[in-house]
């Protein structure tokens, strides 16, 4: 959901607004439609002027505007992609509590009640429930049945309606869903701070609002930012953005750093524990160059299986940023060529779901799991996620730069000095905001850097393919308190340039090695183990290929510079930070490894 470079992208590409009347045929009526404690949500309703089958709805419910507004000003684009256009929906989008044109206060990730004792009890189900209960009763010609789908925080509002659906539900796609977002989504990612993505995201979509309005104006229409590592840089210790920039008037930045441990406020929002009893059909699809929320694509729909021993629940992941399957084409990006446009084959699957469940119309075979294997450019589909048809493998960190595939002897340690005031950055380029194209860059300028470590295989006699999870297991030691561990597996080319080609990389703040709940400090120069999990891939290493992993512990501007000393980040002041020695060990007493799922020949 979070970074405006994406929302304004995603508006201008693929939902733009005018004013003329799809060429399918729909009328627009706007409706202030009531929720069960008397406040009233905007929604646009379009409806198909033919009325030779009753028709089923597609609901978008959003925090980002339903515009445009007037019922004579129709969306170019109705419904996920293209293809919907033509089936006759009744297309519902929705400004959600406290957006735009909508009554009510708006809170960040609404908490779930599971629970409700009176009307004044309500959520982001009880909102849904009550929408569809209205259309149901109110709008013509209807069939009864309802999907409802999202991408980002949309994606969000999809998955709060699965806890206590409304009968009427029974299609859901939760798409790059806002899931837990300190443990991996957009404001931490086991718990570091995503500056970047939330100063340019708030800035955007944070201004006080004390009555609807169309427009969202900025928190301070006067940042201007041209290249976003010098700016955070010389902006120093982050408490120091909301002096200069913010001056209090961005409510949930201050709610984020105020809240640096994943402690009641994160707990409340995280959905995962209610994805309980659910009874609609889910595909849950995510990409795996998603910045936002691949974590939250991943973990939706583990939540769902672990919680939902029977349940209807897929999953799709794509070579794809954040959004980006619903583009016209995506056949490429950054150093890598997909073969084919992958979006053609998704947005298939996509309207077969939708079409099956709500309209009774063909079949949806898609497999419980369906993802794009990167590298051999195929898609692949699993009776699950993460595949059975794999086998546990372990790398070995070993001295002078080596990677071994296979066990061996590993001998020896490697050190840093991790500066503060010089981090690394996070892509070797200039931008004003966060580019999505750091998931697949060539890390080629990091590997150069004497703060970032690399280990590299021998050439591969063989493709090797990874499916699943991957888990650093690292044995450290630093002369401060805290520190940031980032990892990153790298498919090195044979080509000229020999290219650094970056294919899954996370950080884990290293205070939160136990527990997100209760930092601890590191003991300085004592070894200490850090498990990091990286979120999944699928990704094949062709014949001829090398693996790199790289160990650093800066990732700026991406995420927010660590003072190195055990302290609260966000109070931290300008002299708080320190230079660090970081150690990496891989000796045969701290074997330091990466496991991952091997996918059998």
């Amino acid at each position: 959901m979070k970074t405006a470079s994406f929302l304004i992208l995603f508006t201008a590409c693929f939902f733009c607004s005018c004013a003329q009347q799809p060429e399918s045929g729909y009328k627009k009526i706007e409706r202030m439609v009531p929720m069960r404690d008397g406040t009233k949500l905007f929604t646009s309703i379009y409806i198909p002027l033919s009325n030779a089958e009753k028709h089923a709805f597609m609901i978008e419910r959003t925090p980002y505007s339903c515009a445009p507004y007037g019922e004579q000003n129709f969306k170019r684009n109705l419904g996920p992609n293209p293809l919907f256009e033509k089936e006759n929906y009744i297309f519902v989008y929705q400004d959600v509590r406290g957006r735009h044109m909508s009554e009510g206060q708006f809170k960040e990730m609404t908490p779930a009640i599971d629970h409700k004792e009176n009307n004044k009890d309500v959520d982001e189900s009880s909102d849904a429930y009550d929408t569809i209960d209205w259309l149901l009763k109110n709008i013509d010609n209807n069939n009864g049945k309802v999907g409802i789908y999202g991408i980002s925080y949309p994606g969000f509002y999809a998955t709060a309606s699965l806890p206590n659906a409304h009968p009427a539900i029974k299609a859901v796609s939760p798409q790059a869903p806002v899931t837990d977002e300190f443990e991996g989504d957009d404001a931490y990612h086991r718990g570091a701070f995503y500056l970047m993505d939330n100063f340019s995201f708030l800035n955007f979509f944070d201004h006080p609002r004390d009555a609807p309005r169309e427009e969202n104006p900025e928190v301070n229409g006067d940042i201007k930012i041209e290249d976003a590592y010098s700016f955070y840089l010389k902006a120093g210790a982050i408490k120091n953005l909301n002096n200069l920039y913010f001056h209090n008037q961005s409510k949930i930045w201050n709610e984020y750093l105020e809240h640096s441990t994943n402690d009641a406020y994160w707990q409340a929002r995280n959905i995962r524990k209610h994805l309980t009893n659910i009874k609609p059909a889910t595909l849950v699809v995510g990409g795996w160059f998603d910045a936002e929320d691949m974590f939250g694509a991943l973990s939706t729909y583990e939540a769902i299986e672990k919680q939902n021993p029977v349940n209807d629940n897929k999953i799709i992941m794509g070579p794809w940023t954040h959004g980006g399957w619903e583009r016209k084409d995506w056949s490429s990006f950054e150093t890598y060529n997909f073969g084919s446009n992958t979006n053609a084959y998704f947005q298939q699957i996509e309207l077969d779901f939708f079409n099956h469940y709500l309209k009774d119309k063909g079949e949806f075979k898609t497999g419980e799991a369906t993802v794009f294997v990167t590298g051999s450019n195929e898609w692949k589909s699993f009776t699950q996620w993460p595949p059975k048809e794999t086998t546990t493998s372990k790398w070995l960190l070993n001295n002078n730069h080596t990677l071994l595939l296979q066990n061996g002897t590993v001998k020896g340690l490697d050190e840093y000095v991790s500066d503060p005031a010089n981090p690394v950055p996070y892509l070797n380029r200039k931008s004003s905001d966060r580019l999505s194209e750091y998931l697949s860059a060539d890390q080629s300028f990091a590997s150069q850097r004497s703060d970032v470590l690399y280990f590299e295989s021998n050439i591969l006699d063989n493709d090797i393919t990874i499916c699943g999870p991957i888990t650093a297991d690292l044995f450290v030691s630093t002369s401060g308190t805290d520190a940031d561990f980032i990892v990153k597996v790298i498919d090195v080319l044979p080509n000229e340039k020999h290219t650094q080609q970056l294919v899954r990389a996370e950080v884990l703040r290293g205070k939160f090695r136990n527990s997100f709940e209760k930092p601890e400090p590191l003991i300085p120069n004592q070894v200490t183990p850090i498990k990091l999990e990286l979120n999944s891939t699928a990704h094949t290493f062709l014949k001829g290929h090398r693996i790199m992993i790289q160990v650093q512990s800066s990732w700026f501007p991406l995420v927010d510079r660590n003072p190195q000393q055990f302290l609260n980040i966000p109070t931290a002041n300008d002299s708080d930070f320190k230079k660090a020695t970081i150690k990496i060990y891989h000796d045969e007493v701290h074997p330091s490894s990466i496991q991952i799922l091997q996918l059998n020949k």
